[in-house]
């Protein structure tokens, strides 16, 4: 007994109102059906409405609510404009997940300024205006946490994808910024930064061939491809009260490829 009130204590989202962009697949959607088993109310986020609707059937499956909602985050005033909607249907926003992005892999001398800006709106700029968005809501609300979605590029340099590591080392020192900010109103501000996770973005770029793939797992000391489910504890503590005192921080979920390497020679 002991136990379960200590979990149903700490750890707990049940009735928290959450809002997770780019939820409508991959990592978003799991972080999306486990919030909503946990008992959170989910508002899920997207630019597609079918992807949408397959998140809330998956939900829905699970015996849970959620509410669809969709959005192109690269129009001017659409992250205010979300924010209000989500409170509205929804009565409030205790957690926001800001996990919508893209990518284009070109090295730095082929990238055009379409995809700059259009990589930079998404990523970035639509993030840093959904905190600002959300603030006075979580402030009314006695506090609330934020979650953003880096990636390895957060913390490290990696070649052929330079304005996305652009936008999630940002990412990285706003998350530092907003919790230094907001500490004073209780809201908890940290980074979850993912190594090689098996979604529709690293299928079509890291995962196509065997080759490539073997070439990855060989650097993951785990030896497999995460799977976006591998986030959602991870997601559930900073979400709750058992990450109270974690603040300003980025976290690897990387199957300890940037713990380092076996540099021994394999035996003959």
């Amino acid at each position: 007994m002991l136990k379960t009130d200590i979990l149903e204590r700490i750890f707990s989202i049940e009735g928290k109102c959450a809002l997770i962009t780019g939820s409508s697949s991959g990592i978003g959607r799991a972080l999306a059906v486990g919030f909503a088993q946990a008992g959170a109310r989910v508002a899920v986020h997207g630019t597609r409405q079918e992807k949408i609707d397959e998140t809330l059937r998956v939900i829905e499956g699970k015996g849970c609510r959620a509410d669809g909602f969709l959005a192109d985050l690269t129009e001017n005033g659409a992250p205010n404009d979300l924010v209000s909607r989500v409170c509205d249907e929804i009565g409030g926003i205790d957690i926001l997940v800001n996990n919508a992005g893209i990518n284009r892999r070109n090295p730095i001398d082929e990238v055009t300024e379409e995809d700059y800006d259009l990589i930079t709106t998404v990523n970035l700029r639509s993030v840093f205006f959904l905190c600002k968005a959300v603030y006075p809501v979580m402030c009314s609300r006695g506090g609330g946490k934020i979650i953003n979605t880096g990636s390895l590029t957060t913390v490290q340099g990696i070649a052929g994808v330079p304005v996305y590591g652009i936008t999630k080392s940002a990412l990285g020192q706003f998350t530092k910024t907003a919790s230094v900010e907001w500490a004073k109103d209780n809201i908890q501000v940290n980074c979850i930064a993912p190594g090689l996770i098996q979604t529709p973005l690293t299928e079509a770029g890291l995962l196509n061939t065997p080759y490539t793939k073997k070439w990855l797992l060989d650097r993951i000391p785990c030896n497999r491809v995460g799977q976006p489910e591998d986030l959602v504890g991870l997601g559930l503590l900073l979400a709750s009260e058992g990450s109270s005192y974690i603040t300003g921080q980025t976290i690897l979920i990387d199957g300890g490829f940037t713990a380092g390497g076996d540099w021994r020679p394999p035996k003959e």
